[in-house]
């Protein structure tokens, strides 16, 4: 990240903001760690994740769970299925604000915490009205970065007609309810992400990867597709749509296979501001867009401009029946998409990682992603529950260089603990994938520790009343709880 955050940030008249996650350009700061911050677990609910072979040098602890009571909003509730999410520092003080979609509630919390990372304080900015639809995956958008903002930018996915919100981390509680904060240019469609590539990466341009979470079952028009948004810096109003397609016009998701580089390139979905999420989803089907298997999460890799170009995005995959859909991706995949150097609507694409060849033992539903200078984390969504998966909700670390996929993080079921069934698995499933991950983020920068991420959880199985309603709309019967943990000497 750069080290003069507040040049840029200044014009915006707030100071000492950080960008989040998994969306820093990674210059590190390792000479100036910050001694303030206390990684004691400041919850009483232990990590819900335990580090894979061969990374035992991680250190984990949880930063909060929606069972903790925070000092200064006794009622505030961190509430369920916390997935797309944002750091920033607190202009108004010396800590830092955390916004985390909660996916289910359709909502948006903001946390504080103290300059000891300590969570004191709790909102929301987003309520079940306010979210229209479920939100997913998010991108704290930063004039540093991205060259406007701040703007949390997180994306909904509850059909054809969802849309990208903008939303201000800023902004008051009290306009929680409002549904005007949508960004009708950036498209109609069942969205998963919204992320701004950094300002370097195309000079004068602002330039967002969508990923859209259609799948077979519900259009037998359009799959998935990676969509591609392009204005002029900060403008959300005016840029055009396109969506991604080989040159060849071949749009079968199983075509593209492992060690082979296709050419791409976005083609505009004329007047998209104006069109429904139908309309879209049968014109890019017309334009001969790449039918994919719900793309969920995109991300790029950090460090130089070249880097910034490199995008990585995950096909969750879809079965009927378990056995494969003809033409998608049964168990995910993860592609690389290279963008040309001057013109964003060109590039080559590649399969990086592929689950159809290792079915039930490697990926399992790939979901989010964070990608580093050098590695790409691959979270899981594996409660599909196919009959052949052979392991939980993994976070694999999947290396640039070397092409390897390891797996990094697991789910900690103690499925034979009778205790600890009786408090986080209140529904008694034992299926494999019951619990999932929602986004991972590179808070290093930020926090000023280097090798430092957050994780957010969905143990779906952890049920209680007191977590119902937590966004105060009465919206949402879910009683889930979530979870967000703290993980040290992360490979970046």
């Amino acid at each position: 990240m750069k080290t003069n955050l507040l040049k840029s940030i200044a014009l915006f008249g707030i100071a000492s903001l950080s960008l989040v996650s998994c969306q820093n350009d990674d210059k590190d700061s390792k000479n100036d760690v910050n001694t303030s911050i206390d990684f004691t677990s400041q919850s009483k609910v232990p990590a819900f994740v335990y580090a894979m072979s061969g990374f035992e040098n991680l250190k984990i602890s949880t930063l909060i769970a929606s069972s903790d009571v925070l000092p200064q909003s006794p009622s505030f509730v961190y509430g369920a299925q916390p997935d797309g999410a944002g750091l920033m520092k607190d202009p108004n003080g010396d800590g830092y604000i955390m916004i985390t979609n909660h996916e289910i509630l359709q909502s948006v919390s903001r946390v504080y915490l103290d300059k000891t990372f300590k969570p004191v304080k709790g909102d929301y900015i987003v309520d079940g009205v306010g979210g229209l639809t479920r939100l997913c995956s998010a991108t704290l958008a930063t004039p540093e970065i991205h060259g406007f903002g701040p703007m949390f930018l997180t994306a909904g996915e509850s059909g054809q007609e969802s849309m990208v919100h903008g939303i201000n981390p800023l902004g008051l509680s009290s306009d929680k309810a409002r549904t005007d904060r949508v960004l009708p240019a950036l498209g109609k469609a069942s969205m998963e992400n919204a992320v701004p590539l950094p300002k370097e990466a195309y000079p004068g341009k602002t330039v967002i990867l969508i990923g859209e979470d259609q799948s077979y079952a519900t259009s037998h028009v359009s799959a998935g597709q990676l969509i591609m948004y392009v204005s002029t810096v900060g403008d959300l109003s005016n840029g055009k749509l396109y969506a991604l397609k080989r040159t060849d016009g071949n749009q079968v998701e199983t075509t593209i296979t492992l060690n082979n580089s296709y050419p791409v390139e976005f083609v505009e979905i004329p007047n998209a501001k104006n069109l429904t999420g139908a309309v879209i989803n049968t014109t890019v089907n017309d334009l001969k867009a790449i039918r994919f298997s719900r793309v969920e999460d995109v991300d790029y890799r950090k460090g130089s401009a070249n880097n910034n170009r490199e995008i990585y995005f995950t096909a969750t995959g879809q079965a009927t029946n378990n056995a494969p859909v003809d033409g998608y991706t049964m168990w995910g995949r993860v592609y690389k998409l290279k963008l040309d150097a001057s013109n964003p609507l060109k590039g080559t694409l590649e399969l990086a990682v592929e689950g159809d060849s290792t079915p039930g033992t490697g990926i399992i539903n790939p979901d989010n992603l964070c990608v580093t200078e050098n590695y790409v984390y691959i979270q899981e969504d594996g409660d599909s529950y196919y009959a052949d998966a052979k392991h939980d909700s993994y976070i694999w670390q999947y290396s640039i260089a070397s092409k390897q996929n390891k797996p990094w993080l697991n789910m900690n079921h103690k499925r034979t603990d009778t205790a600890w069934n009786t408090l986080y698995n209140q529904t008694g499933e034992m299926r494999f994938g019951s619990w999932e991950f929602g986004a991972m983020e590179d808070i290093s920068d930020i926090i000023g520790v280097p090798d430092t991420f957050t994780v957010n959880i969905h143990p779906h199985t952890w049920q209680s009343d007191a977590f119902k309603n937590a966004d105060g709309s009465g919206t949402q019967t879910n009683k889930e709880g979530g979870q967000t943990v703290i993980i040290r000497n992360v490979q970046r």
